[in-house]
């Protein structure tokens, strides 16, 4: 193939479909065509009649920015992306959005837009085809044999979160991933030495990486450090591509002014002159590439061909290991009603206790469920017994040690939950979840199955003070949509939450748990957890106000409950572990359980205005605006009012 042809057709279909929109980013795709091309053209095994094909090479454009390069690669390749698609550029309703998104636009891996995400998700990804050749592999019979590419900038490497992700990398030596570096010296602001002066190659080098520099623009220079990487099976690499942002634009190659807005329908026009390329034909294909979208679905088919040919010997001779194959792939879940009766008579415990308790059951009976804690499993109680730690020496453990990686470990476990067969999980402070949330949003947009076992949830936390305790956390999770947030009351609940976010696969869960312990509450007949909130406690006089709260202020709101009810008040106490669910449910039952008559007050250790929600004009909140103290969990408890006599006289207030 012509991969100097190839990669000026690419450079011309950017130009055209930025210059249509009106709107996008030109300077990447131009800068990065040679590179784009060997990867599609020359070096990846992929199959564009099957962009699912298990044994893949993956690749990530971790600049999300630079789109049209990755819709132009797709479209030559043959992926289901038409011409007419690529003029559809940034258009409502498009396979081509401004930045990619997965799921929207064939061949697409992962969403990528906010800088350093795509590099963490590559990480996580590397760690997939690792972890899964460990588990299925035999000798000879390599089932899971492949590289994962990630294409990045400036920009992605001063985010904190390739850093911590390539650290993790080099510490794991994860031998099949690429990294790909454009090295422009440009940013939206101007040069990089506005801000970036950094040895880049040094800093990688001390991750244990190996490091190979390269003219991005000479497609030769290219193959041979590929090349390079792929005989260095025991560190990742990184190559250093020096490019020319623009390359090819007349007057706009090499500025920022190329970077986030149209060439410009004079410096189109002068480009495509210096590419040898028509000036009158916009989206211009020649013919002699024509059939180039054929030649690589052919050359696709025959890779995946060649492959199922030993997927069918391994199968034959791993029937058992086939069977989980499937299983794993196509995510299906044991039957999990044992886990829902682990708790019918606990003694008082900590929801992250139970929730450990769960977790190791749940691993018991799904072999793929994989995870780990930035540093804070004892804390978290989310190790996994007897199951081994993955390291660079042996991927065949199930649990993680992120370190102390926030971050990056969000965005690994979106990587590995989009990889395929593991259903993952990932643990920290509630008030640390800060750290990853623009991952979990990634999650939530994408609708990756990612539980969050996020513990510490409250004021109750104690002496660590004001920096440990959450006010506003568990509040602005809920507002991220398709994020499922499940605050349960006790054990019980704690074991419904689990089970509730692994069914889910369509979107990511985060579970809130306590460090205190609380009391097994006693649960109706009939109660029904799957509607995100159900009544508790009925009331035994006149009903004069329903509580309705989450987590610890349930058992709050039971002894205040009882205690009332002693001096003839009618208190009902709603439990309510997942407000989204129960928000959703029909306003006949909503209307059943809290009834819209009677005063009503929600109860939550934090910031609870989302609460207002549960009722138009009746409800009141009895929240925290301000932030913790130091002391106690008790003692901290009662300086903020979180009290039986505090809440009693709010609620004599209201009935008055």
């Amino acid at each position: 193939m012509h991969l100097e042809k190839i990669a000026d057709v690419v450079r011309g279909l950017a130009a055209d479909a930025v210059q249509k929109a009106n709107s996008g980013h030109p300077g990447a795709p131009l800068g990065l065509a040679d590179i784009g091309t060997v990867l599609y053209f020359d070096w990846m095994r992929h199959n564009p009649a099957n962009s699912s094909w298990a044994n893949r090479d993956r690749f990530v454009l971790s600049g999300g920015h630079g789109s049209m390069l990755l819709y132009a690669l797709l479209h030559l390749s043959g992926y289901q992306l038409s011409l007419d698609d690529l003029k559809e550029f940034r258009q409502l309703g498009s396979k081509t959005p401004g930045h990619p998104e997965y799921g929207e636009t064939d061949g697409v891996e992962t969403t990528t837009g906010p800088l350093g995400q795509g590099i963490a998700n590559a990480v996580g990804m590397a760690i997939g085809e690792k972890m899964a050749a460990a588990r299925f592999n035999r000798p000879g019979l390599e089932i899971v044999n492949h590289y994962t590419y990630v294409l990045a900038g400036d920009g992605d490497l001063m985010e904190g979160i390739s850093a911590e992700a390539s650290s993790l990398a080099g510490h794991l030596k994860l031998g099949k991933l690429i990294l790909i570096y454009d090295s422009n010296n440009i940013t939206i602001e101007g040069s990089t030495k506005l801000a970036f002066s950094e040895s880049v190659k040094d800093r990688y080098l001390a991750y244990g990486w190996q490091v190979l520099e390269v003219d991005g623009h000479s497609i030769e220079q290219v193959q041979q450090a590929l090349a390079a990487a792929k005989r260095n099976d025991s560190q990742p690499t990184m190559i250093i591509a020096r490019t020319e942002i623009a390359k090819g634009a007349p007057t706009k190659a090499g500025t920022a002014a190329s970077h986030g807005a149209p060439l410009g329908v004079d410096e189109v026009a002068g480009l495509k002159a210096a590419l040898g390329l028509p000036t009158d034909q916009d989206f211009y294909v020649p013919e002699e590439l024509k059939n180039l979208p054929e030649l690589m679905i052919q050359r696709g088919q025959g890779l995946e061909a060649e492959w199922n040919q030993l997927f069918d010997q391994w199968a034959k001779e791993n029937p058992q290991l086939a069977a989980d194959w499937d299983a794993w792939l196509d995510d299906i879940l044991p039957d999990l009603s044992e886990i829902l009766t682990l708790f019918t008579e606990a003694k008082p415990m900590a929801t992250r206790v139970a929730s450990g308790q769960v977790l190791n059951a749940m691993a018991r009976i799904i072999p793929n469920l994989v995870g780990g804690s930035a540093d804070l499993a004892p804390s978290n109680n989310t190790h996994l017994h007897g199951e081994g730690t993955i390291s660079a020496q042996d991927f065949s453990g199930r649990n993680f040690s992120f370190g102390v990686r926030e971050h990056a470990m969000a965005g690994v476990l979106n990587g590995l939950a989009l990889y395929g067969p593991f259903r993952v999980f990932g643990a920290t402070f509630l008030v640390f979840s800060d750290y990853m949330r623009p991952s979990m949003r990634l999650a939530a947009l994408m609708g990756l199955p990612v539980v969050y076992v996020l513990t510490h949830d409250s004021p109750y936390v104690g002496e660590d003070g004001p920096t440990h305790q959450p006010i506003e956390h568990t509040e602005s999770l809920r507002l991220i949509p398709n994020l499922h947030v499940f605050r349960p009351a006790d054990a019980e609940e704690t074991a419904w939450s689990w089970v509730e976010a692994v069914k889910r696969k369509k979107g990511p869960s985060a579970l809130i748990l306590t460090r205190q312990n609380l009391p097994l509450l006693e649960k109706p007949k009939g109660w029904d957890f799957t509607r995100g909130g159900y009544v508790l406690r009925q009331e035994t006089e006149k009903l004069d106000i329903v509580l309705a709260a989450s987590g610890s202020e349930v058992s709050l709101a039971v002894q205040v409950a009882e205690k009332m009810e002693k001096d003839g008040f009618g208190i009902r106490v709603v439990s309510v572990p997942n407000r989204e669910v129960y928000l959703n449910q029909d306003q006949a039952y909503r209307n059943k359980v809290i009834p819209q008559d009677v005063p009503i007050l929600a109860m939550e250790f934090g910031v609870g205005t989302g609460w207002y929600g549960i009722s138009p004009s009746r409800v009141e909140v009895y929240g925290l605006d301000r932030f913790g103290a130091s002391g106690s969990g008790s003692a901290v408890a009662k300086h903020l009012g979180f009290t039986v006599e505090a809440v009693e006289e709010r609620i004599r207030s209201l009935i008055k």
